[in-house]
């Protein structure tokens, strides 16, 4: 008996450890399990909000990278665009005055232009530059950034947000220089090197900074994209550059008188060979002078490339098909010049037109140019000697009213998307807005000019001697020949 009892005694017992063992085993799994549940969610939220920020901050530094790319590929161009303004004026400039006076005053013609590199940078530098775009009221800059002051390589958002101030500056300061350059087509051969230089330091003072202030500067009185007054549509510079230097021509060349000999000794052009390789040069720096005024690279930059490109082409036909007509045949001369006056025309209009529309405007402006250059000048008897008035100012003015009429928004929706911009458009009230840009332009200058010549003249004198005039500019001011024959 006691060997069934004590076997069954421990079979009890047994199954007892090992029902509990399990049952305890159960409650430790259960516990466990219980326990993985939260840990397991609180994991899987904490990878989820890992995630967002991960892609939030790789988004960031997409879109960085891509700010970045785009800062790169716009201040490359306005760099490059800046090179090509700058090549306008010499060799561009330079060449193409050189050729078209007697050769013995190739090298002083050649040297004014030269002079404006040189002297309105340092002048740019000091004051003009804070007079042009500085911080100023509705006609003039302040003297904020004079030494270039707070003119550092960050953008400034107001003139371009994507490339650096400096950039700007420096793209600017090519304006600034070839825009006086040009006035000296009008007295060449007979202005003294000096007074030429004070002349043009006055002049960048006193006509070009608040011109250009009041069109492009902050709070000018005609700026268009900054909420001027009169909005005046100049892209590139059509009353800025072209109408104040053609108009400020037109009244030195009065003032001076004309030069010896003029109009019955012969003065023809002593190489129009250099003159052809001017314009070329000249041509292909017009696309930095207009497509870089978009100050960046995208579909603006190319629309006005376009527009200039196609505005000197229609524009060279239309002063050669005049000539042809009018004399018989078209010279090289003629078309070269024709080509010119229509980049000036098609200047302000560069950045706001279709490509048909460049077609008329240089058309146009070929056949009026050379009108103005025949007959009006021969009418009435000036002396403007390489026709800067003529194809300058005369071509400046009919481009900005043209640009009233041709401006189109689905080019440049410069007052916003949806509204109308030129006449042609539906803005009858832009052509208005032309007019009085063009009325200050030719005001400004006219008057400026003239006291600005006044002072000169009485301080140091303008005009070289008759003996100096004979020998020409190149001794008589510089002590050098052009060309070893050149007397």
């Amino acid at each position: 008996m006691r060997l069934p009892v004590a076997k069954v005694f421990l079979t009890f017992l047994f199954a007892l450890i090992v029902g509990g063992s399990a049952v305890g085993g159960s409650r430790v799994m259960a516990q466990a399990v219980g326990s993985t549940a939260p840990v397991a969610a609180t994991t899987s939220v904490t990878s989820q909000s890992e995630r967002i920020a991960a892609l939030e901050k790789q988004n960031a530094d997409n879109a960085a990278l891509i700010a970045a790319a785009q800062t790169a590929g716009d201040n490359g161009w306005m760099l490059v665009s800046a090179a090509l303004v700058l090549m306008m004026s010499g060799p561009g400039l330079a060449l193409f005055y050189g050729g078209l006076v007697r050769k013995k005053n190739i090298l002083g013609t050649m040297m004014q232009t030269f002079a404006m590199m040189a002297v309105i940078t340092v002048l740019w530098a000091l004051v003009t530059y804070s007079l042009a775009f500085g911080e100023g009221n509705a006609f003039i800059g302040g003297l904020h950034n004079v030494f270039l002051r707070g003119v550092g390589l960050a953008p400034d958002v107001k003139y371009a947000a994507t490339i650096p101030l400096q950039t700007f500056m420096v793209y600017q300061l090519m304006f600034a220089i070839i825009t006086p350059a040009l006035i000296t087509g009008a007295f060449a051969e007979r202005m003294k090197f000096s007074a030429m230089l004070v002349f043009m330091i006055l002049w960048a003072l006193i006509v070009y900074s608040p011109m250009a202030h009041m069109v492009w500067g902050k709070g000018g009185f005609l700026n268009a994209s900054l909420g001027g007054r009169f909005p005046t549509l100049d892209f590139a510079g059509g009353t800025v550059v072209h109408v104040t230097s053609g108009v400020s021509a037109l009244v030195t060349a009065l003032y001076l008188g004309k030069r010896l000999g003029y109009p019955k000794v012969p003065m023809p052009p002593h190489s129009v060979v250099l003159s052809f390789i001017g314009a070329c040069l000249l041509w292909v720096g017009w696309f930095g002078f207009n497509a870089g005024s978009a100050l960046g690279s995208g579909t603006l930059a190319t629309s006005a490339f376009v527009a200039t490109h196609f505005g000197a082409a229609a524009a060279a036909i239309g002063w050669s098909v005049a000539e042809w007509i009018r004399q018989g045949k078209p010279s090289a001369l003629g078309a070269i010049s024709g080509a010119v006056a229509g980049l000036v025309a098609i200047t302000p209009a560069a950045g706001f037109v279709s490509p048909m529309s460049a077609l008329w405007i240089g058309l146009i402006a070929g056949v009026f140019c050379y009108m103005m250059v025949v007959k009006v000048k021969a009418a009435f008897g000036y002396d403007d000697s390489l026709d800067a008035f003529g194809v300058h100012g005369a071509g400046g003015t009919l481009g900005a009213i043209l640009t009233g009429l041709f401006a189109n928004s689905a080019i440049n929706p410069i007052f916003g998307a949806g509204k109308a911009t030129g006449l042609f458009e539906g803005n009858a009230h832009q052509l208005v807005n032309q007019f009085v840009g063009v009325a200050i332009a030719w005001s400004l200058s006219i008057v400026g000019t003239l006291v600005i010549l006044f002072i000169v003249d009485k301080s140091i004198g303008l005009r070289v001697s008759e003996d100096d005039e004979r020998e020409g500019l190149d001794l008589s001011q510089h002590g050098e020949e052009g060309y070893d024959w050149a007397h």
